[in-house]
């Protein structure tokens, strides 16, 4: 690590499988907004220099109200959420380098040398550990990225729900956030894609298909995504069992 890592967390989807009153990010857990104990658990690790959250354009006063009430002084920046998730990111790519330059043409050598982190909004338990793995893995490659193992059996299908294949699941791998690379590697191969028209499902693929080399590291079966109602329910589960202990 040369220059300190920046965390970008996109928090500007729309939640379409989340069946809940509210927007997903700012639903209150506990009174605490969703989105809040993602920003609080990155803000506690000491290599992370800034925070970059993407929201809804007409979200981001409210953003900057919640940093300031919470005490997230690493949050000196809001990037303005794309129509789709693969956009809110290269928004923040961006908004990194014009920063860097006064210039969106060319990043200075000190955000080159950064190391971005890409981690969900909706992902509030980050395991202890896990991020100074990621940040020290990442000369071995040109991305790392957390992954578990896959325990039930996995079939390719067609469209119309026919199987097609039944995957080795020892070579698979359920992957996860945070996602580490280089300033310069994410922001090329974000570039590409766009000038591809090229979207993925997640941030490592798009280095995967510039020829990159991603390296995965053991994730956590803690490291939970709140997709649904269902979600939710097991991470209030989680935080008062947490709060019981404590």
């Amino acid at each position: 690590m040369k220059t300190g890592v920046i965390a970008i967390v996109p928090a500007a989807g729309l939640g379409k499988r989340f069946d809940a009153s509210g927007r997903k990010t700012f639903v209150n857990i506990n009174g605490i907004p969703l989105l809040i104990y993602t920003l609080k658990r990155l803000h506690r690790e000491n290599s992370i220099t800034e925070i970059i959250p993407v929201l809804k354009q007409e979200e981001i006063e409210e953003g900057f109200e919640l940093a300031g009430k919470y005490k997230l002084d690493k949050i000196k920046q809001i990037a303005p959420g794309g129509r789709e998730r693969q956009d809110s990111i290269y928004n923040a790519l961006r908004l990194i380098e014009k920063a860097g330059t006064g210039s969106p043409d060319q990043a200075a050598p000190v955000y080159r040398d950064s190391i971005v982190l890409i981690h969900d909004g909706v992902r509030p338990f980050i395991p202890e550990g896990m991020i100074d793995r990621l940040v020290s893995n990442v000369s071995d490659a040109n991305g790392v990225i957390p992954g578990i193992a896959v325990k039930e059996t996995i079939k390719e299908v067609n469209n119309n729900g026919i199987v097609v294949s039944t995957l080795n699941r020892d070579k698979v791998r359920a992957v996860q956030t945070p996602q580490a690379f280089l300033f310069n590697t994410i922001k090329n191969a974000y570039d590409r894609a766009y000038s591809e028209g090229f979207y993925a499902t997640d941030d490592a693929a798009l280095v995967e298909r510039t020829g990159g080399k991603v390296k995965i590291i053991e994730g956590s079966p803690f490291n939970i995504k709140i997709t649904t109602p269902e979600d939710l329910e097991m991470v209030e589960y989680v935080l008062e069992r947490e709060q019981n202990l404590s």
